[in-house]
């Protein structure tokens, strides 16, 4: 049985390569990681939003944004000191700064790794 769950957006490049590095992380399956592009994936909020903010539910508590990610990296043993780092309310409330900024760059981010991939 997996600790987490993360949903993801399968048909976004930038997606996509982000969960493949955390799936190559997480080598003791802590990270159930459901990609939204699948039709059978299930969701237990509006399947656009969670294709709006990255999601993930922790001990069965629904996260978004950075909060999100936070609970994924304390999954990783590698990350779980930022993980932790951003328990404390200062540090994750510039984590979710980032993210939003992040939000805004992510459809030129998307064309981006769109146009890099389609490159022989």
């Amino acid at each position: 049985m997996t600790d987490l769950v993360v949903w993801f957006d399968g048909g976004c490049p930038v997606c996509r390569r982000e969960i493949a590095a955390m799936k190559r992380l997480d080598r003791a399956g802590r990270i159930t990681f459901l990609d939204l592009a699948s039709a059978e994936t299930d969701c237990p909020i509006d399947r656009g939003a969670l294709l709006a903010r990255f999601h993930a539910q922790e001990n069965g508590v629904l996260l978004s944004g950075s909060a999100a990610f936070a609970a994924m990296w304390r999954a990783i043993p590698l990350l779980r000191p930022l993980g932790l780092a951003a328990r404390n309310r200062h540090v994750g409330s510039v984590l979710e700064w980032l993210y939003v900024r992040f939000l805004r760059h992510r459809p030129a981010l998307q064309r981006w790794a769109t146009a890099r991939d389609a490159r022989p």
